[in-house]
């Protein structure tokens, strides 16, 4: 893909919207390779859990090694600030195993910020790397903004974060793909992307998060697929509480989501486009939208469209129940987590015909 172009599609509302489309490429080589993303062992890589049988990373080099020895071709990791003699490694180790790796940058604040952003874009190039994946929201759009007006001062300072690292990425030739990070519900993801309107800017198309926003994962799939420059593939589990609903990260095959439709229909676009698993371990998340606090945000779905995507949620209901880990021992939730990244890659390379 070397340039964005308008191109006859299905996805009729992006192109009323003046989007250009990437085009799809005909014939080309089909990616095989599957990665793993960095969150997918958030426990070991993040959490600062103490265990002498599972202890944390000691830096990418060795992510990489038990990546690959769990069956991943591939990861997304946070590739800039290593010293010189570290990254010779990596490179040496990624050409030995055909590894191929994606970056992790924040976004720069503002102005000021940006000679900070250029340069970790300079170090994750330097890591031969092409691809680096961003958020504007590190949290949950239902949870951190309790009215509308707070939810759109981010909008704004998203569009303007991603405008100052615009002009960075194509001086680097290099591409950003931000996340649909339970922030954005597709329709306004697609019109801040038209605002940026960039071949160097795109998305991290992830599978499920946006059932968290009320939106079909097929839908949001069909929608964002023209403009992924990368995956996040997990499948999903769900299941009715109180307030809402309930949904967790489960095993590929585990969950109710058409996964080989969505990767059909994503290489469908671009053929070489890489996918990381996005395996999270962890307790269910609470998607409190019968509450009055959830809609502080939302002034577009109607009554109709939450009734429909509800019963959708009764209809998809886990027969095993949703798992959970707040009642096992750390070494019991660490041993959990590289089982269920192993249990997800031997399905994958069975299932969907990765290598």
């Amino acid at each position: 893909m070397k340039r964005r172009t308008f191109i006859k599609s299905s996805a009729t509302g992006a192109l009323a919207m003046g989007l250009p489309l990437f085009p799809a490429i005909p014939n080309a080589f089909e990616e095989t390779r599957f990665g793993a993303a960095e969150a997918s062992f958030m426990l070991r890589r993040y959490r600062k859990m103490e265990s002498a049988k599972y202890p944390e990373y000691e830096d990418q080099l060795e992510m990489i090694e038990h990546f690959n020895s769990l069956g991943f071709s591939g990861a997304q990791l946070t590739m800039h600030g290593l010293d010189s003699k570290l990254a010779k490694k990596i490179l040496k180790c990624r050409k030995e195993l055909n590894f191929f790796m994606e970056g992790q940058i924040k976004l720069p604040k503002n102005i000021d910020d940006v000679a900070r952003f250029e340069q970790q874009v300079q170090e994750t190039k330097r890591m031969e790397v092409e691809v680096i994946r961003t958020v504007c929201l590190s949290g949950r759009r239902y949870e951190n903004f309790k009215t509308m007006e707070a939810f759109q001062n981010f909008r704004s300072i998203s569009e303007k974060s991603l405008k100052l690292a615009e002009p960075i990425m194509r001086k680097h030739k290099m591409r950003l793909a931000v996340e649909n990070h339970k922030d954005w519900r597709t329709d306004e993801f697609l019109e801040i992307l038209g605002n940026i309107d960039s071949e160097w800017v795109g998305v991290t198309l992830d599978t499920g998060n946006n059932i968290s926003l009320l939106e079909d994962p097929m839908d949001v799939v069909k929608a964002l697929a023209p403009y992924a420059f990368t995956v996040h593939l997990k499948d999903m589990a769900v299941e009715e509480y109180e307030d809402g609903f309930l949904m967790s990260e489960v095993n590929l095959g585990d969950g109710f989501l058409d996964i080989a439709g969505m990767i059909r229909e994503i290489r469908n676009h671009n053929p070489e486009i890489r996918f990381n698993l996005e395996m999270i371990t962890r307790d269910p998340l609470k998607i409190p939208c019968l509450t009055e606090e959830y809609w502080a945000t939302f002034d577009k779905i109607s009554a109709s469209e939450l009734a429909r995507f509800l019963k959708k949620i009764k209809q998809h209901k886990s027969e095993k129940g949703l798992p959970r880990i707040s009642d096992k021992t750390v070494d019991q939730q660490l041993a959990l987590e590289i089982e269920n990244n192993q249990s997800s890659v031997v399905y994958a390379k069975e299932h969907f015909g990765f290598s």
